[in-house]
């Protein structure tokens, strides 16, 4: 099984990616895969709505976002992590998500996990968490949760490292997105997709 992680920060190690790395480590040790793609840094247009994903299978812009679509057709769960800009997430990441899924929406993302992991200074993060979690839920995709929401503090990679509630939110997400990720694959060989 395998987990697609986007590192939606312009920073590559900041603070999105300590987080980030941590549920890695924890879908790793669980048997899961898990791989970080980091977009946040490259140059991401919005969706234009144009259409010709629907004839072609992918994005009209070709860049990063037709190079995800090709790794989450193959996980089996996709985590987005963002940081909080002027509390909501930041834009690339949003530009990203938009084309991402209105790119896919034509492949079946049913029973595909989804979750969101948000990174804050201190405020907008129940606001960016939200905002993240509704493209999974338009799409059939259960959404993983933790012991909280799924969120780090710290305005530095230092500082998020100290964050231990947070650090541990991403290790239950972590255990949780294996649980249901396993659990959904036995329902699907025994029962098949709703």
């Amino acid at each position: 099984m395998k987990a697609l992680l986007i590192n939606g920060s312009p920073h590559a190690k900041g603070c999105t990616y300590i987080a980030l790395s941590e549920l890695a480590k924890t879908l790793e040790a669980e048997g899961i895969e898990a791989e970080i793609l980091h977009v946040g840094h490259q140059d991401i247009r919005g969706c234009i709505a144009c259409g010709k994903c629907r004839e072609t299978g992918k994005c009209v812009f070709d860049d990063v976002v037709n190079i995800a679509a090709e790794k989450f057709a193959q996980a089996d769960a996709l985590v987005i992590g963002a940081p909080v800009h002027y509390a909501s997430p930041a834009g690339d990441a949003i530009s990203f998500m938009d084309r991402l899924f209105y790119s896919t929406g034509i492949r079946n993302l049913t029973m595909k996990v989804g979750a969101s992991v948000v990174s804050c200074r201190r405020g907008g993060n129940t606001a960016t968490f939200d905002a993240l979690n509704k493209y999974f839920t338009i799409c059939g995709m259960p959404v993983a949760s933790s012991q909280y929401w799924n969120m780090v503090y710290g305005n530095t990679p230092e500082e998020v490292r100290q964050d231990k509630e947070g650090l541990q939110t991403m290790r239950t997400l972590g255990r949780n997105m294996a649980f249901l990720m396993k659990s959904i694959a036995l329902g699907k060989a025994q029962l098949g997709l709703p």
